[in-house]
């Protein structure tokens, strides 16, 4: 994941609002100086919201409500809600077992990334 330091969530913004905030003394800067985050952090971070975002449209592409979408994975649906927004109680290992459990496959993960890398760059 070298393409992390460049999140697909980052919005650029408008240089004549940056030129006007950096006048009046404010500094511009990215997500992960302003938290002080690790390259190692930015990078976890960035996967947990890939894998958030990919529960979701995953569901959504199924057309499932979030309960059935659960009962599919032998879960709740307070946990699927909890996937998908990224809450810091669900694992890593959770949100892959449910996309893989949702029918994508290992490929399909990778493809996921690698797309979604691309998009960022």
């Amino acid at each position: 994941m070298t393409k992390a330091a460049t999140p697909r969530r980052a919005k650029m913004m408008d240089p004549n609002k940056r030129k006007r905030l950096e006048g009046a003394g404010w500094k511009a800067g990215s997500t992960e100086e302003f938290l002080g985050l690790s390259p190692a952090e930015a990078a976890l971070v960035e996967l947990r919201l890939r894998f958030s975002d990919e529960l979701r449209q995953r569901r959504r592409q199924l057309g499932m409500s979030q309960a059935k979408f659960a009962k599919s994975l032998q879960s709740s649906q307070s946990r699927v809600a909890k996937m998908e927004a990224n809450d810091a109680t669900v694992s890593i290992d959770l949100m892959v077992r449910s996309l893989i459990g949702s029918g994508l496959t290992l490929q399909d993960l990778s493809d996921v990334l690698e797309e979604k890398d691309e998009a960022a760059s």
